[in-house]
């Protein structure tokens, strides 16, 4: 290849818009916040420099706080920057966006469960992995953020 790749949402555009449809209706049964440091947290785990971005400056327009942003690659170690519901979620993002052979530990579903209902936990579930599908093709389309 000459260093060039297919953009997908270009090339499926209405692939692209189902898939936001069903993005929107997922995030609807989440608080827009919390939803904001699961789609950052996944971006990171999975090296999407184009999502960290863009999820920066949504969290950073709902008013998330700098200082929390950048802890969110680091929250485990972060003390009491992050609520009991907020480092249930970011552990849960953590081991969906890496299931391994191991899946998703009993310790974090117990976790989860403890600060979000089952509808919630199915929401944040299919949140997480809505935002690794758009990891992974922004990363295989090589998109990246534009300096402002």
């Amino acid at each position: 290849m000459d260093g060039k790749r297919v953009v997908w949402a270009k090339q499926l555009p209405d692939v692209y818009k189902k898939l936001d449809e069903i993005d929107q209706i997922i995030g609807g049964h989440l608080e827009i916040g919390l939803l904001e440091l699961v789609k950052l947290r996944s971006s990171m785990v999975n090296g999407c420099a184009y999502c960290v971005d863009l999820h920066t400056q949504k969290a950073l327009k709902e008013g998330e706080s700098q200082q929390r942003l950048f802890q969110v690659s680091t929250w485990h170690e972060a003390g009491d920057l992050f609520t009991g519901a907020e480092r249930a979620a970011l552990a849960l993002t953590d081991e969906v966006t890496d299931l391994g052979d191991r899946g998703v530990s009993d310790e974090v579903y117990e976790q989860a469960a403890e600060h979000f209902d089952d509808q919630q936990i199915a929401a944040l579930t299919a949140a997480i992995s809505m935002m690794n599908l758009y990891n992974r093709l922004a990363v295989t389309s090589e998109l990246r953020p534009k300096r402002r």
